[in-house]
């Protein structure tokens, strides 16, 4: 999916609010969660969330919307209904201020400039992005409410096949003209920051990645949109995400990072679990359920 028709579903299942719980979670006193990896400083944003009904076009494409509702109802949630959080996360180090994905952007009601601010982290002192993809949800807060970047100091790092993707949809033009002086792409497996190792996860996008955090032993992987259901994307990894634009590849590499993180035990940082999104990824029976790390 594109960029543009990505942003496009995106707003159109918005519901802002970034204060009100999504499905399975107790209400957030707060939009910042902050917590440690090793030595590390990671903070937890909300930015929105969105809600999808269940009519088989985002969740269980192939599967159906009795199908999909009996999986809500056996978690105990709403079963017309599929709510996903919208969340960045921030890993301070004693020289950088990294920023993984940035959410919805100010223009569809995006709040990570306001959450940031309540961590007391200016834009300007962000030193790094870090983008898992170029849909909407992730890459709409690059720029300010006056079009202009959104954290003009920062290097925006993308993954070379990511990037050549977007600067080939005329949709994106104007975002990779504001951008591009910043951006620096990779290649997944190259470790591109001290504590930052991004990881391949094919099938979403061209050049969907995760990125692998380390401090002390300690490990954490931000999925990105490897799940975006913490019920129904874990519960039936095999079914078809209508965001996925390669179906196929996208329910192999879900399946193959989610037994593997089963196994790690290591924590994980999942951008549309319920906020704040961290925890670990566990089996059960044929799929896996989440274990929130974080109140």
């Amino acid at each position: 999916m594109s960029f543009r028709s990505a942003l496009i579903v995106t707003i159109g299942l918005l519901v802002v609010g970034s204060t009100r719980a999504e499905e399975g979670a107790a209400p957030a006193p707060t939009d910042v969660q902050i917590f440690s990896l090793g030595s590390l400083k990671l903070i937890a944003m909300r930015d929105g969330r969105f809600v999808a009904p269940n009519n088989a076009q985002t969740f269980g494409v192939d599967a159906g919307a009795p199908a999909v509702a009996a999986v809500l109802a056996k978690a105990g949630a709403s079963t017309d209904r599929i709510t996903v959080s919208v969340n960045a996360l921030v890993v301070v180090t004693p020289r950088q201020v990294i920023l993984l994905d940035t959410g919805l952007g100010p223009k569809a009601g995006g709040v990570l400039q306001a959450s940031l601010a309540k961590a007391g982290i200016a834009a300007n002192s962000v030193t790094d992005v870090l983008i898992t993809h170029t849909h909407g949800d992730h890459i709409g807060g690059l720029l300010a409410a006056t079009g202009g970047s959104a954290f003009p100091k920062a290097v925006i790092r993308v993954s070379a096949k990511e990037w050549a993707s977007a600067k080939s949809q005329p949709a994106m033009s104007s975002l990779v003209k504001v951008i591009g002086p910043q951006v620096k792409t990779f290649e997944p497996g190259t470790r591109v920051l001290p504590v930052v190792t991004p990881v391949a996860i094919d099938g979403h996008t061209p050049g969907h990645v995760g990125y692998e955090i380390a401090s002390g032993g300690v490990k954490l992987l931000d999925i990105g949109d490897t799940a975006h259901s913490s019920i129904i994307s874990l519960a039936k990894p095999d079914w078809t995400m209508g965001f996925d634009g390669d179906a196929i590849l996208a329910k192999a590499s879900r399946r193959a990072t989610l037994t593997r993180l089963a196994k790690s035990h290591e924590l994980v940082f999942a951008p549309h679990f319920p906020f704040p999104g961290v925890g670990r990824i566990e089996k059960d029976g044929d799929g896996f359920v989440w274990k929130a790390a974080l109140k």
